[in-house]
């Protein structure tokens, strides 16, 4: 009588434990099946391993006397939502809309820019903001005042680009001085040029069900933006936000709200966290902590849109340190199906939304017709 094939299978056990723990939770399959266990595991430091094929083979699948190799990998098998990509893309049709728009009615959109005080990072963030709007056609303005500066001065330049008709959006550098009103700045820019999408109006209008705010956030309208590149489905999908701050956590939050997500908010007074995120098809983490979301905070196929840009020490790196997000992308990129890295995820997509929100403003303002170029 001959004897039964052996048939050789490699699966991918995704298991955050040792190599010796994640074989010893398949041994009862194994049994069931009557199946032989063959593990071709090495040594492995800080495995994290996918289980999702396991779990969805049928029985039928397997013969009484196959063999299975266990290939236990720690290669990252998420999808990478390359931000730098999709800014470009946004990029280069909103050239395209202000070269139209230029030629149809001889207007050049225009953005302001306020900047109070001499932080090096705030005057790198304005400077490479004016160069994208010289990259794509924008006019740009610029107001550099000295740390000591009195709030009536920054108000009086707002008041100036308020009424400036070649000025369609105004934005102003955060954070301000410490002896200055945040809120009494913010709230005098126009609402109509409100390109960041701060003041209290835009954003009482996106908290509302059948309003519909002037200007969404960048940060926040980038994010939603890169799940629509990338055909991410949102309605009906559990969706956690890792922050609650008015710049992206709480805005992101409303904006997945909008798209008929089921929306949790998770932040520095909350309890078991991870048991949370857990539940999460989509997590956006923007709370400004390194490596906070591990990847046993992640359900197994999660997309994940990481908003933090977060400095740590590194000595191998000419400049000391590295830039890493909130969440550790070595273990989430193991679970995770799609996710967003750090640096050239989010950040590019801040700056494009910028230019996508001044562009609209100048067309609304001109009643010029809208080409829909972006899902926001």
């Amino acid at each position: 009588m001959a004897s039964s094939p052996v048939t050789m299978m490699k699966i991918k056990v995704h298991d955050c434990s040792p190599p010796s723990t994640a074989a010893a939770r398949l041994l009862p399959f194994f049994r069931r099946h009557q199946i032989h266990f063959r593990s071709s595991v090495g040594p492995l430091q800080n495995p994290c391993f996918p289980r999702t094929i396991i779990t969805r083979a049928s029985r039928s699948s397997f013969s009484s006397s196959s063999v299975i190799t266990a290939s236990m990998t720690t290669e990252a098998s998420a999808k990478v939502i390359d931000g730098k990509k999709i800014a470009k893309d946004v990029r280069d049709e909103i050239t395209a809309e202000i070269s139209r728009m230029k030629d149809s009615i001889g207007v050049v959109p225009g953005l302001a820019v306020v900047l109070v005080g001499d932080r090096k990072d705030s005057a790198t963030y304005v400077r490479n903001k004016k160069k994208a709007c010289e990259a794509v056609g924008i006019k740009s303005y610029e107001v550099c005042l000295p740390e000591d500066s009195t709030e009536e001065e920054v108000l009086k330049y707002i008041s100036g680009f308020n009424d400036d008709p070649m000025v369609h959006g105004i934005l102003v550098q955060l954070p301000l001085p410490s002896h200055m009103n945040e809120q009494n700045i913010l709230n005098a820019v126009c609402i109509e040029k409100d390109v960041d999408g701060f003041h209290p109006l835009n954003i009482g209008r996106l908290a509302m069900r059948g309003r519909e705010p002037l200007f969404v956030p960048c940060t926040p309208k980038g994010c939603i933006e890169l799940l629509h590149r990338y055909n991410v489905e949102i309605k009906g999908k559990r969706a956690v936000v890792v922050g609650r701050s008015n710049i992206v956590g709480t805005p992101a939050a409303l904006l997945l709200q909008r798209e008929d997500a089921t929306v949790s908010i998770v932040h520095s007074r909350t309890k078991k966290p991870e048991e949370i995120t857990r539940q999460a098809d989509i997590i956006i983490s923007a709370v400004g902590q390194p490596n906070m979301v591990r990847g046993s905070w992640i359900k197994p196929g999660a997309v994940i849109i990481d908003v933090g840009i977060n400095p740590v020490e590194d000595a191998t790196n000419p400049r000391g340190y590295r830039l890493v997000g909130d969440v550790c992308y070595e273990e989430a990129s193991k679970v995770a199906s799609a996710i967003t890295p750090v640096p050239g995820g989010v950040g590019p997509m801040t700056i494009a939304m910028l230019l996508s929100n001044t562009l609209l403003s100048a067309k609304r303002i001109h009643n010029f017709n809208t080409v829909q170029y972006s899902h926001c």
